[in-house]
């Protein structure tokens, strides 16, 4: 995606700030940082931006303050598991794995829970944008994003009732949505097959029009501003008096400051840090098929199947679904191959896909993700398990770590994201 020997440097033997992790939320804490006159270091094993941040869905979703875990889901986690064409789906190999993660989402899917989780991220989301207007003007991005809204499209009824929970939660909090008619759905997309199905627009959202070059303006901004890359995988992360010292292939670098935003690989350098963490990893997949001209006009949604249909740049992107079981398995065909027989339901002549990708959610079971020092050392910040958000919340959780680092900002703001919470 990114070339490599464009943009890596040999990396210093000190540094003030070293981030581990090059996705979208490395890149926009890079950037602000850089912004405010730090000396930054970037470290990941693979391309910057080429992850996650590279293949999803391309919303920025300020509306999404409903964590994946709430009753509605607990009622149907049975089926949803047992049924391998589910949009939540359990890859059984890694059950035994995955069990206390699933214990923890159980009860967090509970209602008090729910409502808990849900406050936190609509409290989050809510700056959101404004901070991703920010980061577009820094990195000159105003040609890859679109304020045209998002489209949740309810084709039974009865999904549309097992919903009215999300709505009035999401009402409670200020999220701007109007229910539609079919009518106006078909006025929306004229190209969705008419299906007398109803909808639920999200008339503030934006979506990116294309991630890749999104994430190579991004990389540009910081390097532009003097953040150093470095291509490394860390294994090692050792708290000092004087620093934190970073060392994995052939790398070894103090830092004053270390910020763990390694998504779905965070974990293991957490628990060196001091710091046991439920984190466990969503496998999102998404398909590309070409297009000549734009076949929606924004970010559809078809909420019975569960995945986003996002017009970019030359192609239409299918993504979505959860698929629970781990880093090391390859691409399960099933959940492609649902992807494909999905999308087909609404554009039957699409030709075959142009490209297919799988990739890593960094998944906390009650959808929050941890924002804040590190309960071992306030060396170490984290930054990482944004689940579904990291894309929308990237710019607001690099300013939040910016005024953290600084000492600047209200800490009962990060309360709801530190990780002392799973000590509790």
């Amino acid at each position: 995606m990114v070339k490599q020997e464009d943009t890596v440097v040999a990396a210093p033997e000190t540094v003030e700030i070293a981030i581990v992790g090059a996705g979208i939320v490395g890149l926009a804490t890079a950037l602000r940082l850089a912004a405010e006159g730090r000396e930054v270091l970037l470290i990941d094993p693979n391309e910057p931006g080429s992850g996650a941040s590279f293949g999803n869905a391309g919303t920025l979703a300020e509306y999404a303050c409903m964590p994946v875990g709430n009753p509605a889901v607990l009622r149907q986690l049975p089926k949803l598991l047992l049924d391998p064409d589910s949009p939540f789906a359990l890859r059984w190999t890694a059950f035994f794995q995955l069990a206390p993660w699933l214990v923890r989402f159980v009860r967090q899917s509970l209602p008090a829970a729910t409502r808990a989780n849900a406050m936190a991220l609509a409290g989050l989301l809510a700056e959101a944008l404004p901070a991703w207007e920010e980061m577009v003007k820094e990195a000159d991005m105003a040609d890859l994003m679109r304020r045209n809204g998002c489209l949740y499209l309810y084709r039974r009824k009865s999904d549309f009732a097992k919903a009215a929970g999300g709505r009035a939660l999401r009402a409670g909090f200020g999220v701007h949505q109007e229910v539609l008619t079919p009518g106006e759905v078909a006025a929306l997309e004229p190209s969705l097959p008419p299906a007398g199905a109803c909808g639920l627009y999200f008339p503030d959202s934006m979506n990116v029009t294309d991630p890749k070059t999104l994430m190579r303006r991004l990389l540009d901004a910081a390097t532009a501003r003097g953040v150093s890359v470095a291509q490394a995988a860390i294994s090692g992360l050792q708290v000092e008096a004087d620093g934190v010292r970073l060392s994995g292939s052939g790398l070894q670098v103090k830092a004053n400051t270390v910020v763990i935003a390694a998504g779905a690989q965070s974990r293991a350098l957490a628990m060196q840090a001091g710091d046991s963490v439920p984190l466990e990893t969503e496998r999102g997949y998404h398909l590309e098929f070409p297009t000549e001209a734009p076949l929606l006009n924004r970010p559809v949604c078809p909420v019975d199947l569960g995945f986003y249909m996002t017009p970019m740049t030359g192609r239409l992107r299918v993504a979505g679904t959860v698929e629970l079981g781990g880093l090391a398995a390859p691409a399960n065909p099933r959940r492609l191959a649902l992807l494909d027989r999905g999308v087909r339901q609404f554009f039957p002549p699409l030709g075959r896909p142009s490209s297919e990708w799988l990739g890593f959610r960094p998944s906390l079971p009650d959808s929050r993700p941890v924002i804040g020092p590190s309960r071992g050392s306030r060396k170490v910040i984290h930054a990482f398990g944004h689940g579904h958000l990291g894309l929308t919340l990237a710019p607001i959780t690099a300013r939040l770590v910016a005024e953290l680092i600084a000492g600047r900002g209200d800490p009962d703001c990060l309360a709801p994201f530190a990780v002392d919470r799973f000590s509790a």
